[in-house]
């Protein structure tokens, strides 16, 4: 009988390197995400010289950056943080659904995973608990898939 090949990423940093793009706006939500992505590269393997933080405006500007990141070909994973919290107008909707659009197609475009690590969330609360507390760390999260797709791609390439 043929054994089947199965092709998966570890979670092993080794000498990739990463981005993280990070919002500014709410940054009392997005700098637990911050902490939480960083800490997760550190504990599989990526020393410091390996990630570099960009810092943008809010959630509407990360996919310009993330996909200029990722052109430059400089790095194995892009990691996007940000928090949207929901107000009484459609601002949110549109800065969400932009946002997670311009993502996705900055890793279509360039062949480099982006991580979707942007909250979006009804309420202050819920961004919290998302950003470390109840509901576990996003951003550590988001590392995570990051460092699978990084190898994933590599294991695909060989």
């Amino acid at each position: 009988m043929d054994t089947i090949k199965i092709i998966e990423g570890d979670l092993l940093a080794r000498d990739a390197k990463f981005a993280i793009v990070a919002a500014r706006f709410n940054d009392f939500i997005v700098e637990p995400l911050i902490r939480g992505a960083i800490d997760t590269l550190k504990r599989h393997g990526a020393s410091d010289k390996h990630i570099d933080l960009v810092r943008v405006p809010g959630a509407f500007e990360l996919p310009l950056i993330a996909k200029r990141l990722a052109q430059s070909k400089r790095y194995q994973a892009v990691i996007a943080l940000g928090a949207v919290i929901k107000g009484a107008t459609a601002h949110f909707d549109y800065v969400c659904g932009e946002c997670a659009s311009g993502l996705s197609r900055a890793a279509l475009d360039t062949g480099v995973p982006v991580a979707f690590g942007v909250l979006t969330t009804d309420t202050i609360e819920q961004a919290t608990e998302r950003a470390g507390a109840k509901s576990g760390n996003k951003g550590a999260d988001a590392a995570m898939v990051a460092l699978e797709l990084a190898n994933l791609l590599r294991g695909l390439d060989q």
